[in-house]
């Protein structure tokens, strides 16, 4: 009887197949997040919800956001360079390249000068600065990869740094911080502003071949174990020699033996293999994330842009339906039209408004929205009525009265006229303010509710600034004049 098979004994994927299947794992989930981040962008880039007016100004932003979108189409890689004068980034990046497209030396502003070489070369401004990035692109197997050399960190200050490293840390999908030795203040600080990108950093630790090994080792040991222990890890450290300098024996004319110091093999496999390691391991995936943190960061300030202008135009349609239904108040003598006119300005105002958040609403729509307002407004709406009722009647019998008093009770028909036409304007004011909240919240009243929402619009209202304003303007329009107080008889002295 053959022996039953020993379940613990299965037959199991040996390493080599068990790597490849993760691998192979890990290669469909970069592709996944890969296209889903190719489609995020290209409906936010296609959605865009801007007028002529609020595109005006967001051209580098709405740009930035297309060439994100172009990067994801045609699979490019961004690694940027970064540190002191004199570190050495633009050797290395030579070096990285098998040719001399970055230009060296050792003054300051060398990168700030545009370059020309067989690649594609080109140089972008930094903000508050008048020097620039300097990016090439290079063709590789499947995709494209750019790399930025950027002006030395020490040649740029305060808010111009800062401004620096949040474009490096935007753009770069890997961030490769060159060093030259034992890191400086000022290195550690830009380290951490970068660390806080989120970004892939290797920390490049460059010309090595200047050192004894014995020095080279302690001061890498220094680095790893002290300088950036809380940064990164050690898997992140890398030693170079972008641009050695061998020392050769040469005979001189006389005869003697001479040391000459020339150009020797770039010593950068390592940092070649942790380049490819990330980039093989997480590349689709780094690419992907980093395009959409940066596409979010642009939306937020699209959004912001957006809806700070369309605030600044509702403001303007907000206060000219005031005005329109104060003038309308003011020159109309007859109570029932007041009211209507009052109901019909006001839902203009609210579809008016809803066309400017890009919210289609009916005029029945706009209605209801209206009562809502109007019932959670309270004191306001119930002001309005109480004038419209009130001071309607007595406006339209100082009117009818003026023959017969020779014109005299037209000073108090105006005075009176002007008082219902300013709670009338504050109340289409209110209502204006709380339907802007309401469109620009999406057409939701979030989770305070209206009544919430409402409260606390009116509490911010300067109801007395307000009611000024509007008589102010009203006065100008009709040329209203205050009625004039009499002059009393002073007493006599005795």
């Amino acid at each position: 009887m053959p022996d039953s098979p020993d379940l613990n004994q299965s037959p199991s994927l040996n390493k080599q197949e068990l790597d490849e299947a993760i691998h192979s794992f890990d290669t469909i989930q970069g592709e996944l997040n890969y296209r889903q981040a190719q489609t995020a962008l290209r409906d936010l880039v296609e959605g865009l919800d801007l007028t002529v007016q609020e595109r005006r100004g967001l051209e580098p932003e709405i740009n930035g956001l297309e060439s994100m979108l172009d990067k994801l189409d045609r699979q490019i890689v961004h690694i940027a360079a970064f540190g002191m004068v004199g570190r050495g980034k633009s050797s290395l990046l030579n070096a990285l390249l098998g040719e001399t497209v970055f230009e060296t030396g050792p003054i300051h502003g060398v990168t700030q000068i545009r370059q020309t070489a067989n690649w594609t070369v080109t140089n972008e401004a930094i903000a508050g600065s008048e020097q620039s990035l300097t990016r090439v692109k290079v063709n590789a197997i499947g995709n494209q990869i750019e790399l930025i050399d950027t002006p030395g960190i020490d040649e740029v200050d305060g808010e111009a740094r800062e401004a620096l490293a949040r474009q490096v840390a935007q753009q770069a999908d890997l961030i490769l911080f060159i060093i030259a030795g034992d890191m400086t203040k000022v290195e550690y600080q830009a380290l951490s502003a970068l660390r806080t990108a989120s970004k892939p950093i290797i920390l490049v630790f460059n010309k090595i071949d200047q050192y004894p090994d014995v020095d080279r080792q302690m001061i890498y040991r220094k680095i790893r174990d002290e300088r950036v222990k809380e940064l990164l890890s050690p898997d992140e450290i890398v030693m170079a020699a972008a641009s050695p300098l061998v020392a050769k024996a040469v005979r001189r004319a006389d005869g003697r033996v001479a040391a000459q110091l020339s150009a020797g093999v770039p010593q950068i496999d390592d940092l070649k293999l942790k380049i490819l390691e990330i980039l093989d391991r997480e590349g689709k995936s780094l690419v992907a994330v980093n395009s959409l943190l940066f596409a979010d960061d642009v939306n937020d300030r699209l959004v912001e842009r957006k809806m700070a202008i369309r605030e600044q135009s509702a403001n303007r349609i907000i206060w000219n339906a005031t005005m329109t239904k104060a003038v309308a108040i003011a020159l109309n003598p007859i109570t029932v039209v007041d009211i209507l006119s009052s109901a019909v300005i006001d839902v203009a105002l609210i579809l008016t408004l809803s066309k400017l958040y890009g919210i289609p609403m009916t005029q029945p729509g706009a209605l209801a929205l209206l009562k809502k307002i109007a019932l959670t407004m309270g004191g306001i709406s119930a002001s309005e009525l109480v004038a419209n009722l009130g001071l309607s009647s007595l406006k339209g019998l100082l009117g009818l009265s003026a023959p017969a008093t020779g014109g005299l009770s037209l000073a108090a028909y105006a005075s009176v006229a002007v008082t219902q036409a300013g709670v009338a304007g504050v109340s289409t004011y209110a209502i204006g303010q709380v339907t802007k909240t309401y469109l620009a919240n999406d057409a939701s009243w979030g989770v305070d509710g209206p009544k919430a929402v409402v409260t606390r619009i009116l509490a911010s209202l300067d109801e007395d600034s307000i009611l000024s304003r509007i008589k102010g303007e009203l006065r100008a329009k009709l040329n209203f004049n205050q009625p004039r107080s009499r002059v009393q008889n002073k007493p006599r002295k005795k």
